[in-house]
């Protein structure tokens, strides 16, 4: 149930969608600003945090730093989206790490931003299905339409969806890095073909030893 409406929450609203980092969600955050111009409201993309603006609602996608309380205070709402069971999988990469767990039904968070990693109130709770064999662009892609789903659906409500608290046991992942694209030659592709899924061929490309010499294994979808 939502609250009665706010004034600050009548259209245009003015909303900020922020990218701090050169992130493969980029192109979704510039789509998603597109279709809420398109739909009346006034969005903004933003670079970094120094160039969000006071407004109704600020979106922190793919971001790597927590913005400072007097950032988030521009905004009535600020908002991330995480893809885990949140308080599980807190942190970094967690679509990554889900999938080299050998799953492939991904919870997906839309919640508010706060002072601490993924620790705020929880808005909306959803599912990204994968069959298996997509590999790190098909991966990306349907993050990004989910993300873009999950904003889109928020802005439409008739008033501020309400968040509820989220209840239990956090746990955290780590931040990536191109040493965990590494591969163990002792072991099969099969054994191995979620870590391939989730390499990115050009940053960060699956690699394994050999007697001492590094090689670089690339991988595509043929058919």
């Amino acid at each position: 149930m939502n609250h009665a409406t706010p004034t600050w929450w009548k259209s245009p609203r003015r909303i900020n969608v922020i990218v701090d980092n050169p992130s493969w969600i980029v192109p979704y955050a510039h789509e998603l600003v597109d279709r809420l111009n398109q739909s009346g409201d006034q969005a903004l993309f933003c670079e970094n945090i120094d160039a969000v603006q006071s407004g109704a609602v600020a979106f922190y996608l793919g971001c790597t730093t927590i913005t400072p309380p007097d950032v988030l205070a521009r905004n009535q709402r600020n908002l991330v989206v995480h893809e885990s069971n949140l308080p599980q999988g807190r942190g970094f990469s967690p679509l990554s790490w889900l999938i080299l767990d050998g799953n492939n039904s991904i919870p997906i968070c839309l919640l508010e931003a706060t002072n601490n990693v993924d620790a705020g109130n929880v808005v909306y709770r959803d599912t990204i299905e994968f069959e298996g064999h997509e590999l790190n662009a098909e991966l990306r892609h349907r993050q990004g339409e989910a993300t873009l789903s999950l904003c889109l659906k928020y802005m439409s409500s008739d008033a501020p969806p309400v968040a509820v608290p989220q209840a239990g046991e956090p746990t955290y992942y780590r931040r990536r890095k191109p040493v965990d694209s590494k591969l163990n030659p002792d072991q099969s592709i099969r054994e191995q073909f979620n870590l391939l899924r989730i390499v990115n061929n050009e940053r960060y490309p699956a690699f394994f030893e050999i007697d001492g010499i590094q090689y670089t294994l690339k991988i595509t979808k043929v058919s």
